[in-house]
């Protein structure tokens, strides 16, 4: 007897748009908090303009802080990268619970997993016998 593993989310893209959703709107704050390319350029330009003319900055101090600003780009950049992988990872980790027994860290429910479902605080496991148990340390998993 086969059966596929069920991940509710509330529609059939719920997860991915949630996941999607969340992405943004750190990807938003990011923004808003850090220093953008043109906001950079912005005051590297404000820089050349001010600097004293008997003492001008060199080009190369001008090319070390724009290698720096693209460095730190590149490091937001990957760090949202890991951020999908790790939703990904989580989503895997979902098909593999459906159909197993699992108990709570604090021992008070013990169940088959019917379902799973993303929330933004993670990982829930849907039981056969009404409770929902989140995925967290802690929970065993038979």
């Amino acid at each position: 007897m086969s059966s596929t593993p069920a991940i509710t989310t509330g529609s059939s893209d719920a997860a991915a748009d949630a996941a999607k959703a969340a992405a943004a709107k750190k990807a938003a704050a990011a923004k808003q908090t850090t220093l953008n390319y043109d906001n950079f350029l912005k005051l590297l330009l404000a820089q050349m303009k001010n600097q004293n003319p008997t003492d001008p900055m060199k080009s190369t101090e001008y090319m070390s802080q724009l290698a720096t600003f693209s460095q730190v780009e590149q490091s937001v950049n990957m760090n949202s990268k890991l951020d999908a992988l790790l939703a990904s990872s989580a989503m895997s980790q979902a098909g593999n619970l459906v159909g197993r027994t699992v108990t709570s860290a604090d021992q008070k429910s013990t169940g088959t997993v019917t379902a799973v479902q993303m929330t933004k605080d993670g990982l829930v496991a849907h039981l056969d016998t009404g409770d929902d148990v989140p995925y967290a340390p802690g929970m065993i998993v038979s």
